[in-house]
């Protein structure tokens, strides 16, 4: 697979930006940047020079102003992420651990947080850490083939970027206690029917459709994605009681953009709105 070639959200060809990394692609086109795990001899397992590339990667879609989201895969047609990097794994001490397990999340933060969509298109495992990192991205799609599953606990460990506390949040504690618990693999269908992938299309069709999702976000105001993706983000943190507050705040920032006089505009005068991102 090669998300880079499909056609981006404009039939104009447009200049792509990309990125020099070891084991990472990164092609931005338009107002979408391709971010690709590029370890497929090893399906795209994590190690530290990978975790690496990606916080790279993440920073640049992040501090280019052209780019509005982000599509992650991984090449080749057997894993989006397959987990960890055991043989590096296997040499680490408690201390290194702790810290690998620390970056590790910080990574996932900053997918997490991006403040633009990113829309992981997953194409055959997710273990592991593959499973962790596209639970840190806002949208999960999957090909029919894929599989997920958090199987530390085979190999001694437990999940440590962030599958103990995203999991339970993403599908209930009891499904989520289950999958960690028994390190058990699941298919795409019942990843979907437990509410951790949005959509299961066939692989032909996978980079499209995320290109496609993408595009309806693109036509709405740049400004309340940004804050929407905030309030949902903060707000899981927080009581109900204090994340109604946020969204009370984050909606009176909202009223008072020009891209909300316009919204309200163009809807009563029946027209496009044509959003500044202000």
């Amino acid at each position: 697979m090669n998300p880079t070639s499909a056609d981006t959200a404009t039939s104009t060809p447009l200049p792509a930006t990309s990125l020099k990394l070891e084991n990472v692609l990164y092609e931005a086109k338009g107002p979408i940047a391709y971010v690709t795990l590029n370890r497929p001899r090893v399906l795209n397992a994590l190690n530290r020079k990978t975790w690496e590339d990606l916080e790279r990667a993440f920073n640049e879609a992040r501090d280019d102003d052209a780019v509005r989201g982000v599509i992650l895969a991984g090449s080749g047609d057997k894993a989006f992420i397959a987990g960890a990097d055991i043989s590096e794994l296997a040499r680490l001490t408690a201390v290194e651990g702790e810290e690998s397990s620390t970056y590790g999340q910080e990574v996932l933060n900053l997918i997490e947080n991006l403040g633009k969509p990113v829309i992981a298109a997953i194409n055959g495992f997710a273990l592991g850490g593959g499973c962790e990192t596209a639970m840190a991205c806002t949208v999960r799609l999957a090909t029919e083939t894929a599989r997920f599953g958090q199987p530390e606990v085979k190999i001694g460990v437990m999940p440590g970027g962030g599958g103990t506390q995203r999991l339970p949040r993403l599908i209930g504690k009891g499904r989520a206690m289950q999958l960690i618990l028994t390190g058990e693999m699941i298919s795409a269908q019942e990843a979907y029917r437990i509410g951790l992938v949005n959509e299961v299309v066939p692989a032909p069709n996978l980079i499209t459709r995320a290109e496609e999702i993408l595009k309806q976000i693109f036509s709405n105001a740049p400004v309340a994605i940004r804050y929407s993706l905030e309030a949902v983000n903060k707000g899981m943190e927080t009581s109900q009681r204090e994340g109604l507050a946020l969204e009370a705040s984050f909606f009176g920032l909202c009223t008072g953009t020009d891209d909300k006089k316009e919204g309200t505009t163009a809807f009563l005068e029946k027209r496009v709105p044509q959003f500044r991102g202000r």
